[in-house]
């Protein structure tokens, strides 16, 4: 991992994707199956890998310690200037601080939960070279919330969004609040989710999206390699040949055909 490049992300803007699994060896058996994954060496040690596509990192996949058996759910991090400001903005807003901030190889993470349960991370440091939306980084990233723009607001206060120049800027635009950079899309914040819903593809989520030369191929190959996959609600499709996935820990991301 050392050989990849890095940088110092923008304060607020999403900088990575993140999947903690319960049988490391396991898990990235399936998305090499499923997603045409390669997995190299990490940092952070024997229990933590980055998965690659067409030779750039594309995600992290790790191992929880034995015992512990938290759910498996895809999290994207978040770029921070300080790690520790940050998690007291997320305490202060009434959301959960679940891990952290703690060092973590070359920088410092942590995890939260917001008010109304969506999973996400930050990180204090450089980060690799990964873009959302452009090359082999995911398609897109969306918070499935109950209040889009009750969340919005919670957001922009944790990680300034529009608050500096150059940073993240937050538009509304067909139905929805979009975050971007330089007019480049990096999430999308949509309402409809629902707290305590049995199915949790349609609970408060952060949805990570891939995207994959074939769709239903790929839906195909995961139930094959021992997941399930279903049709993507309209409103998480950027194409018509888009599904959600469950890997076999029950972790659930989208993919979409390129």
């Amino acid at each position: 991992m050392s050989a990849l490049g890095r940088i110092r992300p923008v304060n607020g803007a999403p900088c990575w994707v993140s999947l903690i699994v319960h049988d490391l060896r396991a898990a990235q058996g399936f998305y090499t199956d499923v997603m045409g994954w390669e997995f190299v060496g990490s940092v952070l040690g024997d229990n933590f890998s980055v998965a690659m596509a067409h030779g750039r990192p594309v995600a992290g996949l790790g191992s929880c310690s034995r015992g512990a058996r938290p759910p498996a759910v895809w999290t994207p991090y978040f770029a921070v200037d300080d790690a520790d400001e940050t998690a007291d903005r997320v305490r202060e807003r009434g959301a959960t601080l679940a891990v952290g901030p703690v060092k973590l190889g070359e920088g410092r993470a942590a995890i939260a939960a917001d008010r109304d349960g969506a999973i996400f991370g930050f990180w204090e440091g450089t980060a690799l070279t990964w873009t959302v939306g452009r090359g082999s980084a995911p398609a897109r990233l969306d918070l499935r919330t109950r209040h889009a723009f009750e969340a919005a607001i919670f957001y922009a206060e944790v990680f300034g969004w529009a608050e500096r120049p150059g940073g993240c800027t937050v538009d509304y635009a067909e139905g929805h609040v979009h975050i971007r950079i330089e007019g480049h899309t990096v999430a999308t914040l949509r309402g409809g989710g629902v707290g305590g819903a049995a199915d949790p593809a349609i609970r408060p989520r952060w949805v990570v999206g891939f995207r994959v030369a074939d769709g239903a191929g790929t839906a195909a190959a995961a139930v094959e390699a021992g997941g399930a996959s279903a049709d993507a609600p309209e409103s998480d499709a950027l194409s018509a040949d888009a599904y959600v996935i469950r890997d076999p820990d029950g972790a659930l991301f989208t993919v979409c055909a390129s």
